[in-house]
């Protein structure tokens, strides 16, 4: 009799499908395209099964700017995992009631669902967002809340996790959303990776403002990416708000200023994010003291590192170290 194997069977990658309806934004689109769509070998697994679909066989995107066929029909969304619902720039038409039965649906049955843009209107419209948080662009908050009073819309944030709804405010925190969701479901490793190619910041916290001013620089040269560079290459030493603003031999007031203007954040937030991101890359690796994290991540105590880590992604270390280690890596090639 022939013997039976002993490999755990391959799991199916995590199916992805965006829905396109009348008059969608393309950027948004794209944006899924590239963070979920794209095959990636080097990463050596796939790491979602990406599909589109609409309700009708010919779309028309925003402004008639081109029309969309040949994919999927409306009920390939009864197959996803997570559904990113659509959006476009019409926020006061009602969304195609089929559309809003397809996301109700995947609500109901347990589905994660994204929205980017406007696509907080199509959840709200679909009311599955009464009692939960959300975010969407600034120029539609005020309209967003006359229309939609029970949802707890939190204002000027790139992005709002839910848990099983996400929401991200304009188009380009649509990548930042992604990469997020590619970091809660592959880890920081992977989603570093995904961000290199994409010549994009790996990782914008969702509490970060909307709206970041980019006034005429008063010196000729005030870019922040050499001190950002420099900090990134030791975030395990001592640093602080003090000392950067030394090294780039301005008064810490000013250091402020230009994070707020170039990355609407605060030194101090963005260098405990890199920390919690380098903290994980090295759990990722297989290390496996927790104080030999903390201190090669600058994070100090493994206390710190424990509370820091589990805000930021919502495990503990140990179970993030389950999640993405070195041996649910093999587990998935296997």
């Amino acid at each position: 009799m022939a013997q039976e194997s002993s490999q755990s069977p391959v799991t199916p990658p995590h199916r992805v499908v965006l829905v396109v309806d009348e008059n969608s934004n393309p950027f948004e689109m794209s944006c899924a395209i590239e963070v979920f769509g794209l095959r990636r070998p080097k990463l050596g697994r796939e790491l979602y099964d990406f599909r589109l679909c609409a309700d009708g066989p010919v779309t028309r995107m925003r402004d008639g700017f081109f029309t969309l066929a040949g994919v999927a029909g409306l009920d390939a969304a009864e197959e996803a995992d997570t559904l990113i619902v659509p959006n476009r720039p019409d926020t006061a038409t009602p969304r195609s009631p089929r559309v809003l039965d397809a996301v109700r649906r995947a609500h109901a049955r347990g589905a994660r669902l994204v929205g980017f843009c406007s696509g907080a209107f199509t959840m709200a419209e679909a009311g599955i967002l009464d009692g939960r948080r959300a975010a969407c662009h600034w120029m539609w908050a005020e309209s967003f809340r006359a229309r939609f009073p029970r949802v707890c819309l939190e204002p000027d944030v790139l992005f709002v996790d839910d848990g099983d709804i996400l929401t991200a405010s304009g188009s380009a925190s649509a990548l930042d959303l992604g990469l997020h969701v590619v970091r809660r479901d592959h880890g920081a490793e992977i989603a570093n990776a995904v961000s290199r190619r994409l010549v994009f910041a790996a990782h914008r916290d969702g509490g970060q403002r909307q709206f970041v001013e980019r006034p005429l620089p008063d010196v000729p040269d005030e870019s922040l990416a050499p001190l950002l560079a420099w900090a990134q290459e030791r975030l395990g030493e001592p640093l602080t708000v003090t000392g950067l603003a030394a090294r780039a031999a301005v008064s810490p007031a000013t250091l402020h200023r230009r994070f707020r203007t170039q990355l609407g954040t605060t030194p101090l937030a963005w260098l405990t994010g890199e920390r919690v991101a380098l903290a994980c890359r090295l759990i990722e690796r297989g290390e496996e003291r927790l104080d030999v994290v903390a201190a090669r991540s600058g994070l100090g105590t493994a206390a710190n590192l424990r509370a820091r880590v589990r805000r930021e992604t919502g495990l503990s270390p140990s179970a993030y170290r389950r999640r993405f280690g070195p041996a649910a890596g093999e587990a998935l090639r296997t």
